[in-house]
């Protein structure tokens, strides 16, 4: 008790002292006020600033920044929260400030067309760009040459192959032998030597006459969500309509071919698609009698571990894998209900696309797969189911087999060899 009391006797003497001092100073001053007035003075701003900060503020000599920043300095400086608000904005300047920086050296960089006298009346201006590349680093992205650009794409350009290959025709003929080599037959399904026989099967017309004016080729998707390992979710342009798509193009622009590419959706529950898209497959038929190729393209099921691409000629690219419904079980024989009456059509065509694919690119399809069912191939003898790569390939490896898918495609419907 005695301790306090002595604390509280020495400050109220260091406060006396101090306030003495201080009085004297002000004494001095132009306006020569008394002691007495000075002292009234300082404890009357005193008790002012401790208790009634704002009015303390507000009565200071100058204030440039107006009535708004005292407030926020004197009102709102005391909340946490307003000194994080702050600090954001501080934050959020430097970063616009980066920016400006950012688009200055982008736009010296682009100045790429000055005349030699440019440069002369610009001297020091190279140093200058330098260092402030050299001071935004982290910042700048460096825009490659266009002729570089050129370069890169024409070097990666697809160009069709010549014929490589060649099959021993003698002894394919043996059943067999053809199974082995092209075919890979579901459990549940049959077939026997009278449909898939290489005479047979070789021997149908497939070719086509190119005509520009009316559509030829119909792609569609019985499965139009299906997408690849890193498609960008909810864009179709990467998923297999947008693949068919680039397929499309290719028959368009490099073979001359009339196509419509139908980006109907039909899987949305994905048991009734076949049964969704029949309908509309018809329809699109009946209104144009012109067509005469059908193309339902898929894309398969990945297999875990499993990465089918091949490198050709240095581009990524998805194998593609051909399949056939045959309307028949080993339990029952034929499905009457799903018959089909251009399955030997239907056979011939996705064999000799198999054919061509080895003799020019072997190594890109997988075997020909058969299937109990009928898969809406009935409707035209030139119908093809294909699925082109699968789960776990890239977008860019589908893309890149609609090159030389389109190419054999082309090679079949013309009869070239």
């Amino acid at each position: 008790m005695v301790i306090k009391k002595f604390q509280k006797k020495w400050l109220f003497i260091v406060c006396i002292i101090l306030v003495f001092f201080w009085a004297l100073q002000s004494s001095n001053e132009k306006d020569e006020v008394g002691i007495y007035d000075a002292c009234i003075k300082l404890l009357g701003n005193k008790a002012i600033g401790a208790c009634m900060p704002l009015f303390s503020y507000a009565g200071e000599a100058e204030h440039p920044e107006g009535a708004t920043e005292m407030l926020s300095v004197k009102v709102l400086g005391e909340l946490p929260i307003y000194g994080y608000f702050m600090d954001m904005a501080e934050e959020t300047r430097l970063i616009d400030q980066m920016d400006r920086q950012k688009a200055e050296v982008k736009e010296v960089q682009s100045s790429n067309d000055l005349s030699s006298s440019d440069v002369q009346d610009n001297t020091g201006w190279e140093e200058l760009v330098q260092a402030m590349e050299a001071e935004n680093q982290p910042l700048v992205t460096i825009q490659p040459d266009e002729s570089l650009i050129s370069e890169i794409v024409d070097a990666s350009a697809f160009v069709p192959r010549e014929k490589t290959n060649s099959y021993d025709w003698e002894a394919l003929s043996e059943y067999k032998n053809l199974i082995s080599t092209f075919y890979t037959i579901d459990a549940g399904t049959m077939i026997g030597s009278d449909q898939l026989n290489t005479d047979k099967l070789m021997e149908k017309d497939i070719t086509i006459d190119k005509n520009t004016d009316l559509p030829q080729i119909l792609i569609y998707h019985t499965h139009s969500l299906e997408a690849f390992a890193d498609s960008e979710l909810g864009n179709p342009d990467q998923t297999i309509v947008g693949v068919g798509e680039r397929l499309a193009q290719i028959l368009r622009e490099q073979y001359g071919y009339n196509v419509l590419h139908h980006k109907g959706e039909y899987d949305t529950v994905r048991d009734e698609a076949y049964a969704q898209s029949l309908p509309a497959l018809q329809k699109i038929l009946e209104e144009n009698p012109s067509i005469e190729v059908v193309i339902d393209l898929h894309r398969d099921a990945g297999v875990d571990g499993v990465h089918r691409a091949i490198d050709l000629d240095g581009r990524p690219t998805a194998t593609f894998m051909l399949f056939n419904g045959l309307s028949r079980t080993k339990k029952t024989g034929d499905i009457t209900y799903l018959k089909n009456p251009n399955l030997n059509d239907n056979l011939a065509f996705s064999f000799q696309m198999q054919v061509k694919a080895g003799e020019y690119y072997p190594g890109l399809t997988r075997k020909i797969y058969l299937k109990a069912y009928r898969y809406n191939m009935h409707l035209m003898p030139r119908t093809l189911l294909i699925e082109l790569g699968d789960s776990n390939n890239t977008v860019e490896e589908a893309m890149n087999t609609c090159d030389p898918l389109a190419h054999i495609l082309d090679l079949v419907l013309t009869g070239e060899e």
